[in-house]
């Protein structure tokens, strides 16, 4: 709902009743705080609400808002204390028109890594063409327009949510490390899953080749991931000691309203089980429309609006 621009409320007194401190009381004076307190927090409700309306009307283009919603609270830079330790995440989120959850997301997230201390950048890659929805590609994209000072990448669903403060999210040195694990994941518990949350450094994400670009619509790329970790050489790792079981996560995606991309066209039925030996970084064809700082709930994020290519002569799949 948007509201419209209201003038600030004000007081006014007839002139034969000028308030003056003889006919001033105790109780007058208290009455007319509590009015200017109660008119100061309702203008401030209205033009956050206002604010808010506008940012989230501005998506029906594919795009994020141009101006960032009002933060309403500030949190200090976490490179002010050099007790962050030396590492930084990127945290990749690939994205399109899930604007309800990225209010969510954002906000909770920079909370949840500020208290453990980890220096983050958020990146919402958001696709922006007309083709069907490419989670890997986009990672893709995010790994390679992260900032230079981020030595490792989170690749993060946007509708799932870390509940408990003992998942570990820091640097995964000895190799790629699992967060939301078959054992804890509210859905996907097969051994071989890898998708939801996994940390990998930029020199073993560089080492697969990112991730294939020839998944368009929901599902599969994951599984393909895998099997080039293991090509790779990488030893992938999982929590332990974890004893929150499957509600470890909030998963706030609802399949009522919020449906899947799940055809498989043509060819796609049999490609998707194989492994895609020269796709990934080295074949990926993208153009990044523009970049945006924006200020979602008091939480920085920077939204990448991504453009991606198909050859529907090869890859006709990214078509409905």
């Amino acid at each position: 709902m948007m509201f419209s621009s209201r003038r600030k409320p004000v007081l006014y007194f007839k002139e034969q009743r000028r308030l003056t401190w003889d006919h001033c009381s105790v109780y007058k004076l208290f009455g007319v705080c509590l009015l200017l307190l109660l008119a100061s927090l309702l203008w401030l409700q209205l033009s956050c609400s206002s604010d808010m309306a506008a940012a989230a009307s501005s998506q029906r283009d594919g795009r994020l808002p141009q101006q960032p919603p009002p933060a309403c609270r500030s949190e200090s830079s976490p490179r002010d204390e050099e007790s962050w330790g030396p590492h930084k995440l990127a945290l990749l989120v690939p994205f399109r028109e899930r604007f309800e959850e990225l209010l969510v997301f954002v906000p909770f997230m920079h909370s949840f890594l500020n208290k453990k201390k980890i220096a983050h950048q958020i990146l919402i890659i958001n696709q922006v063409d007309h083709y069907r929805f490419n989670r890997a590609s986009l990672i893709n994209v995010g790994y390679l327009e992260s900032a230079n000072d981020t030595d490792y990448l989170a690749m993060h669903d946007v509708d799932l949510l870390p509940l408990n403060d003992a998942l570990d999210y820091g640097f995964p040195a000895d190799g790629p490390f699992h967060v939301a694990s078959p054992d804890l994941h509210p859905l996907y518990h097969y051994k071989t899953y890898v998708g939801g949350i996994l940390l990998l450094t930029k020199k073993h994400y560089h080492m697969c080749n990112g991730m294939s670009n020839r998944f368009w619509g929901w599902g599969r790329e994951d599984d393909e991931f895998y099997r080039r970790l293991r090509k790779a050489g990488l030893q992938l790792f999982r929590p332990s000691g974890i004893t929150t079981g499957y509600k470890t996560f909030l998963h706030v995606h609802d399949p009522a309203w919020r449906k899947r991309d799940q055809k498989r066209v043509a060819a796609q039925k049999q490609e998707q089980f194989k492994v895609d030996p020269e796709g990934g970084l080295s074949n990926l064809r993208f153009h990044v429309e523009s970049r945006q700082e924006l200020t979602v709930g008091g939480a920085p994020c920077t939204v990448i609006n991504t453009r991606l290519d198909c050859d529907q002569d090869q890859t006709p799949w990214c078509l409905l």
